[in-house]
């Protein structure tokens, strides 16, 4: 896993800009506006203007589908296409602000029998009407029935799935190896029912949210083209298994697929969909601190033995860290060149596990619970400590 940049502890988000059509014009898009860098890295969230012309989740045996794989060759995908495709569906939404009424698109599938269906929270974030199509072209009324900014996951339901569409079954993002092939099917630029193929280009990426300041990790990076509009859609497997949901791309500025786009694992709508169904709303743990991973500046600048460990830079008052006693940096100092921070924390292990990189520290964090204990084992002035901390609920509009 590659060393991350500074990122949100026991975060999980993304890029969220809510969008508006003006009927003179457009103002911008639903959430990020075509051409609009993003922060930093120039993400963006994909989702497309309308164009004018509890339990965890089960998992699903994969369909029998004879995905064309043979002797390492890729023949044809039609067979998974047909299979999977009626599980997929096109979101068109209704959104009002300040007395403007405006448009927006995006993608979906389907995950149980009751008419539960996942997409992105950016997609249906301030609609006052969510239209679903579906394959064959016949429309339904959706609900909103839960939403989670911090993982751009929501949860829209119709009252009846109509003959021929069927839940996708979900797989495991746990047992995605870079380099498999996968499949995307959503609607990019509103043209629905569209299938791009290509490979795993990573794992283990945070990308992050617009709307809160915390990350998702474990993202998957794929080089299927994805563009606006494929927001909210199905990454597969080639047995037809939901391994991620289509979330952002990486661009240079411009709003269309430059060979980086991103999904949120299908794991993480295992865990939240549920709660989402039930309650509306997901709660994630929280620690409370920013930082990054070690790298070899901060590790000469602190007189770290490695480049192991989270680094922590700020702790923020009154979370669970500041009540543990955590400290953050204190100032930086030069090397080669460059400022590094010194002074802060180095937490090199969470329970007994060690932690290489600062996401790992987000990733073990973001699978426990609220009320939970951590034990956390630190480097401070050279030499360790175990601190005790009580992880809380994320706190609500925290910039």
């Amino acid at each position: 896993m590659s060393k991350k940049g500074w990122g949100w502890l026991a975060g999980a988000g993304c890029l969220v800009i809510l969008v508006l059509l003006l009927g003179i014009g457009i103002l911008g898009y639903l959430l990020m506006a075509p051409g609009e860098p993003a922060e930093v890295r120039e993400v963006v969230v994909t989702a497309t203007p309308a164009m004018r012309q509890a339990e965890p989740l089960p998992t699903a045996p994969p369909p029998e589908v004879d995905s064309g794989i043979a002797a390492g060759q890729m023949d044809s995908l039609a067979p998974l296409y047909d299979t999977v495709n009626p599980g997929v569906v096109n979101i068109q939404v209704i959104v009002e602000s300040q007395g403007q009424t405006g448009q927006g698109a995006g993608s979906g599938f389907v995950i149980d029998e009751d008419g539960h269906i996942v997409t992105n929270n950016h997609v249906v974030n301030g609609a006052t009407q969510v239209t679903v199509n579906y394959y064959d072209g016949t429309q339904a009324e959706a609900e909103i029935i839960g939403v989670d900014p911090d993982s751009d996951i929501a949860v829209i339901q119709v009252d009846e799935l109509p003959e021929g569409v069927h839940p996708l079954p979900l797989g495991d993002s746990d047992a995605v190896q870079v380099g498999q092939w996968v499949v995307a099917i959503g609607n990019p630029f509103g043209l629905g029912s569209s299938m791009s193929t290509g490979i795993v280009s990573a794992i283990g990426r945070a990308i992050p949210s617009g709307e809160t300041p915390f990350d998702i990790p474990q993202a998957i990076q794929t080089d299927a083209a994805i563009n606006p509009g494929n927001s909210g859609g199905p990454l597969l497997n080639l047995d037809g298994a939901v391994i991620g949901v289509n979330a952002q791309i990486a661009t240079g500025g411009v709003a269309a697929n430059a060979g980086v786009g991103f999904a949120i694992p299908i794991n993480v709508v295992r865990r939240i969909a549920p709660v989402l169904i039930e309650k509306g709303q997901y709660t994630w743990p929280w620690i409370g601190v920013t930082g990054g991973s070690v790298n070899l500046a901060i590790a000469e600048a602190n007189d770290l033995p490695d480049q192991d460990g989270a680094y922590i830079d700020s702790v923020v008052d009154g979370s669970p860290a500041d009540a543990a006693g955590l400290r953050g940096s204190d100032g930086t100092v030069m090397v080669d060149g460059l400022n590094a921070p010194v002074g802060g924390d180095v937490i090199i292990a969470v329970d007994g596990q060690d932690v290489i990189e600062f996401t790992d520290l987000l990733v073990y964090v973001t699978q426990m619970q609220p009320g939970d204990q951590v034990e956390l084992t630190l480097l401070r002035d050279g030499r360790t400590r175990n601190v005790t901390l009580e992880l809380e609920g994320r706190p609500e509009n925290m910039e």
